[in-house]
């Protein structure tokens, strides 16, 4: 890897699986002899854990504007606090879901997503994204078997989610792994695409 970062982001709805992918690929990264990090968003700081206790764990929404202009405020001190610092030391970082969430959750909350993508304008653009897809009625079993639920956790909600990821990968900015299958297997197709996209990286 030399010197050079690399950001990797996982996204996906509620319950599909990207936490597990993304602590998976970890993992399998560090067994290949690469130096490889897990961060999420909402991230752990302060802005971040002030969207996990008044944003996610309520049972209504702020206005949606706020809302996203809150999760670009944590996305940017998650970038200047974690993310790039670990990229400058040449690190493969995995971030579990990253400004595509935003495009995704606000945008089927009605907002434009080109000025969601101009507020997020000063983050990186990740160098891999992948969206592990899962439909609507598998994610909703899963979070209903759940002990609770966010406000983001419902049928609507989801189903306008999962057409604007879909939109996102149709664009070229995402590329779509099929989640619904087991574990280990999806595990394999994520790897094989970040080596992959690792090996073009180190070319250039």
């Amino acid at each position: 890897m030399g010197k050079r970062g690399f950001l990797i982001c996982i996204e996906g709805l509620d319950k599909s699986g990207k936490t597990t992918q993304s602590r998976l690929l970890v993992e399998n990264l560090r067994g290949l002899g690469f130096d490889a990090l897990y961060t999420s968003e909402p991230s752990d700081g302060e802005i971040g854990r002030f969207i996990e206790r008044y944003i996610l764990r309520r049972n209504r929404r702020i206005p949606i504007p706020a809302e996203a202009l809150l999760f670009a405020a944590d996305r940017v001190d998650h970038v200047e606090r974690e993310i790039k610092p670990l990229l400058d030391e040449g690190k493969i970082v995995i971030s579990d879901r990253y400004i595509y969430s935003s495009l995704a959750y606000q945008g089927a909350s009605g907002l434009d997503l080109q000025w969601i993508m101009e507020i997020n304008r000063m983050v990186p653009r990740p160098d891999l994204a992948i969206y592990l897809d899962v439909p609507v009625e598998v994610v909703m079993k899963r979070i209903q078997m759940g002990r609770r639920r966010t406000v983001m956790e419902n049928l609507e909600v989801q189903t306008r989610v999962r057409e604007i990821y879909l939109k996102l990968v149709e664009d070229g900015f995402l590329i779509l792994v099929d989640g619904n299958r087991p574990i280990m297997e999806v595990a394999q197709d994520i790897q094989r695409i970040v080596l992959e996209r690792l090996e073009l990286s180190q070319r250039v």
